[in-house]
């Protein structure tokens, strides 16, 4: 799993008193949710309530509408699928404290972006929600916790170590592909089909190689037939499908970061020719390559212009703002 990428990590604590509601706000990435103590629910549309004890992992695919309950009972609840405009954002504060009395349950909840290589997002395709149980042997909370305590610290390299943290709750959850009989295992079969995760960390390490079915296949010892089979068993598409796409991500970030040409972005992604990539290019993200790059410029400019003119208005009025994070 050394390709395995966790990013854009955002946690807080929740705690909830008895019987308290919390509305949680969609969030266009997978959710995490750890049980740290006490009892509750989590309640999603359409789906069974999912029950919180101690040391209970959920991973809930993006996009969701999402009521966490610490309510002895499931009862549904009107919040769901209603939302009011008041849901709390993950991340957005440290602690997150709902309802009157001491904390009967205790989460420690976020958001992520989890890629295995560049182009797989391991979550954002779940149909439904994963929910495994551990135990205090597998010491998720003290890596929970110092994941949440090295992003309220705020020190130099504090994203970096939470989304590594973090990373070693994900493994942890995904070594349960292996013994686990809960439905969500299916979508990791790649994790249990070795030949096939080395073709795929082939195709994306390499993404310039002239890759073919056949070449892959050879590379892992099947034959032409079990690798496309088993691959699409895995991805749900095809090896070639899924290599196109990998390469116009990869020449997405490229043109974004307007460090090369065009032509070399083409070569990097694995196209000769410029006119083919052009047209693959546009097939994907809608405009030229060239037009690409000036809108991801252009975005870039609004972005930092903003933060810029701040500082020099307030270096020109004698003040400077209070605090800079690094």
């Amino acid at each position: 799993m050394t390709t395995l990428d966790v990013s854009s990590v955002r946690l807080s604590e929740c705690a909830l008193a008895a019987d308290a509601h919390l509305a949680v706000a969609r969030t266009a990435t997978s959710t995490i949710h750890y049980c740290f103590r006490g009892t509750g629910f989590i309640l999603l549309e359409d789906e069974a309530p999912i029950r919180l004890t101690p040391h209970t992992l959920v991973i809930v695919p993006p996009g969701r509408a999402m009521t966490i309950t610490a309510a002895a009972h499931p009862a549904t609840l009107r919040t769901v699928g209603k939302r009011n405009g008041r849901d709390f954002t993950l991340g957005s504060l440290q602690r997150h404290s709902v309802g009157h009395g001491a904390p009967t349950l205790v989460l420690a909840c976020g958001s992520f972006r989890a890629n295995y290589g560049p182009a797989l997002d391991l979550f954002a395709s779940l149909a439904t929600a994963v929910v495994e149980r551990f135990d205090v042997h597998d010491q998720l909370d003290q890596v929970m916790s110092y994941a949440m305590a090295e992003l309220t610290a705020q020190h130099v390299g504090g994203g970096a170590m939470s989304a590594a943290l973090l990373k070693l709750v994900l493994l942890a959850l995904l070594r349960r592909c292996l013994v686990s009989t809960n439905p969500w295992v299916e979508r990791f079969a790649i994790l249990s089909d070795p030949p096939i995760a080395r073709a795929f960390a082939a195709m994306t390490s390499r993404l310039s190689v002239p890759h073919t079915v056949q070449s892959l296949a050879q590379a892992v010892g099947l034959s032409r037939s079990a690798f496309m089979a088993r691959f699409s068993a895995a991805f749900g598409e095809s090896p070639m499908s899924l290599l196109r796409r990998v390469r116009m991500r990869h020449a997405a970030d490229l043109l974004a970061a307007n460090a090369l040409s065009i032509d070399q972005v083409a070569l990097n992604a694995g196209y000769q020719s410029r006119s083919s990539f052009t047209r693959t290019f546009r097939r994907y993200y809608g405009s030229d390559p060239s037009e690409y790059r000036a809108k991801a410029q252009r975005a870039f400019s609004e972005r930092v212009t903003p933060a810029e003119d701040m500082i020099e208005e307030s270096d020109a009025g004698g003040h400077r703002p209070a605090a800079a994070t690094a």
